[in-house]
């Protein structure tokens, strides 16, 4: 199996301890696992401008879509995600969110259905928790399959001590992460990821090629891959919710002709 490590703190501190942990208890579950890591700090990404260019006109018109682009592909590669971030004010890293700004444009054009992730996050204090629930929310929301949450409280800067029922703990959670990634299993979409995935389906209408605000959203929401179902093909949704996703897709046309989201060209 293929990993790949997103390394959010900016050094290898508390955080990076507890990532070592699992790469080496994965090690002795599963001796051909490969782990390729990008460390943030040292990939210079520039921070988001704001342009909207992956909004209107598609990532690769990214002014940083050289890097954003290799970040993609290698989580698109990977069986398994990674994700490791301090918590600041009870969120992520600057740097962590940094990435998350240049890939927003997926909570409208979600893209890793197949994608697994680990989130682990500390804090010296209180907030790890929120943080990784902040994580995972965005994950879930550009297409994640299944998000895996650890959280410690370290009570130190650079001077952990993982305890006996920390290690306990984490070694359950990397546990279940490593075997719902050999299964393959892909797991069914919650109710509440039908609405917003669905909602964007219907609104997309608005801005499809020929209209006045024409942008990327019209474009993916009318592929035929995807323009009439609820979820992403690849993923199972039993009967009784799909009607849940066909509700929100007539919710979402009409509030498309209401609402014009208007981008300056």
């Amino acid at each position: 199996m293929k990993y790949l490590i997103i390394n959010g703190s900016p050094h290898k501190g508390n955080t990076w301890m507890l990532v070592e942990a699992v790469v080496l208890d994965i090690q002795l579950k599963d001796s051909l696992a490969v782990f390729d890591i990008i460390h943030l700090a040292e990939l210079d990404l520039p921070f988001c401008r704001g342009c909207s260019a992956c909004f209107r006109l598609g990532h690769e018109k990214c002014p940083h879509s050289e890097k954003i682009a290799a970040i993609i592909e290698k989580i698109t590669n990977a069986d398994g995600v990674i994700f490791a971030s301090a918590t600041y004010n009870m969120r992520e890293t600057a740097l962590l969110k940094n990435l998350f700004d240049h890939v927003c444009f997926m909570l409208h054009r979600p893209y890793f259905f197949q994608s697994k992730a680990l989130v682990i996050t500390t804090t010296g204090g209180v907030g790890a928790k929120t943080a990784a629930k902040s994580i995972a929310s965005f994950l879930k929301g550009i297409g994640f399959n299944r998000c895996y949450q650890f959280s410690a409280a370290t009570y130190s800067w650079n001077d952990y001590k993982i305890t006996e029922a920390a290690s306990s703990k984490l070694m359950k959670i990397t546990d279940k992460f490593h075997r719902d990634i050999i299964s393959g299993r892909l797991h069914s979409p919650s109710c509440v990821l039908l609405i917003p995935y669905n909602l964007f389906r219907g609104m997309s209408l608005a801005y499809v090629r020929g209209t006045e605000y024409e942008i990327q959203d019209g474009v993916y929401w009318t592929e035929e891959s995807r323009k009439k179902g609820v979820y992403h093909s690849a993923i199972p949704v039993p009967f009784y919710k799909k009607p849940i996703g066909h509700l929100f897709y007539i919710i979402g046309k009409i509030a498309g002709r209401k609402y014009m989201v208007t981008y300056k060209k």
